[in-house]
């Protein structure tokens, strides 16, 4: 994201910012108040204006999945206040984000698990009625992010072989259900042990419940027996594991790309090389 531009007129605020955050960590914009950077490279942009979140992103079909998706999910989520593209407008949600890759999480397990139940809701409600993607997609983007990490000598070719082994178990067909589809725990609201509600849904659509559990718990492994028991069913534990190090694989290049930092302290690199050790 070193070279995505934000410029934004707000009650007469010109404000500018080449860097917002890393691993999505919020960074305060210089010189304005109560303005956060929540997320910003050169594909979208997230900002926090008081109590209003304001989504700037190009690909309007990635805002139309997720104001449908917010309108169809069980689960609580953020009100649309006004969309004017490409600015989508909505309501802040109350408390605080249940964890961040990275950092340790300060939420209690029954947050924890309170997040797993509200992701089995989400999985028992009717599917969308848009698809998600494919086994034979998965499959075929993370053989071609492995390849470019290996050449571009962006990580060792033995850690990316380990982890693309330990990835083939999630790699087998499932029985679709409603998936958040990129269900990182900052996208999680906590007040207290309670789910106040789920942001960024513009990844939503058809897909494996396991995968939205292992987004959930990715860098957070002491807390996957919190959500497991949340969630209330049998889960394949070696299948949630696959997921991450599917995610580790295939997230890093584009982290690299967009200026975020995957070798950080328990980011993606680190999930990596903690399953090779197992």
């Amino acid at each position: 994201m070193g070279h995505y531009r934000v410029r934004l007129n707000i009650h007469g605020a010109r404000m500018r910012k080449t860097r917002g955050s890393v691993g999505g960590h919020p960074a305060m914009m210089a010189g304005v108040e109560q303005i956060e950077v929540v997320v910003a490279h050169n594909e979208r942009a997230t900002l926090r204006v008081g109590e209003v979140f304001l989504k700037i992103d190009a690909d309007q079909a990635r805002i139309d999945v997720e104001v449908e998706a917010m309108a169809l999910a069980p689960i609580p989520t953020p009100p649309v206040l006004w969309r004017k593209p490409p600015v989508l407008a909505l309501a802040a949600l109350p408390g605080t984000a249940l964890g961040r890759l990275g950092k340790p999480s300060s939420a209690s397990p029954a947050a924890w698990a309170a997040a797993g139940r509200a992701v089995r809701t989400l999985h028992d409600a009717p599917l969308p009625p848009w698809p998600g993607r494919s086994l034979d997609e998965f499959v075929s983007q993370l053989d071609g992010e492995c390849e470019w990490l290996v050449a571009n000598d962006v990580l060792p070719a033995d850690l990316v072989a380990v982890n693309r082994r330990v990835a083939e178990v999630a790699l087998r067909p499932w029985q679709p259900v409603f998936t958040h589809g990129d269900l990182q725990a900052d996208h999680v609201f906590i007040d207290g042990d309670r789910v106040t509600g789920v942001l960024d849904w513009s990844e939503a659509g058809r897909g494996d419940a396991l995968f939205d559990l292992a987004i959930l718990t990715l860098g957070h492994e002491e807390h996957l027996d919190d959500v497991v028991a949340g969630y209330g069913a049998d889960v394949d534990l070696d299948v949630i594991r696959g997921w991450w190090s599917a995610r580790g694989l295939g997230a890093a290049r584009w982290l690299v790309e967009h200026g975020f930092d995957p070798f950080a302290p328990g980011c993606e690199v680190d999930v990596l090389r903690r399953a090779a050790a197992r």
